[in-house]
């Protein structure tokens, strides 16, 4: 089973340590994506099923991942930002495609 390299890892207790100088209110995240945050900042091995589910969220969530980028905003400020990292953001959606590709899905 795979585990997250360092600038995933590197990216998911970034997020998860900004979060929690937050208020509640501008705090992102569902429990499956604290979970996965966690599980990723910890070096958890991830099963393929969870890298499936992975690459379907960051898909699914790239786009206001950039348009909130693009305006300007921070992971302090904005939400999807937040929850786009908390699954590892742009270089997990990579090595979960490059882990993926080599067990043929």
């Amino acid at each position: 089973m795979p585990v997250a390299p360092k600038n995933v890892r590197d990216i998911a207790k970034r997020v998860l340590a900004v979060r929690k100088t937050l208020p509640p209110s501008r705090q992102a995240g569902t429990p499956v994506g604290l979970a996965r945050a966690n599980q990723l900042a910890n070096g958890d091995n991830l099963s393929v099923s969870t890298l499936v589910r992975m690459r379907s969220y960051l898909l699914r969530s790239r786009e206001n991942y950039r348009k909130a980028k693009k305006a300007g905003l921070t992971r302090e400020n904005s939400k999807a930002i937040q929850a786009y990292e908390l699954w590892g953001s742009t270089p997990a959606l990579n090595w979960v495609n490059s882990e993926l590709r080599k067990v043929g899905r």
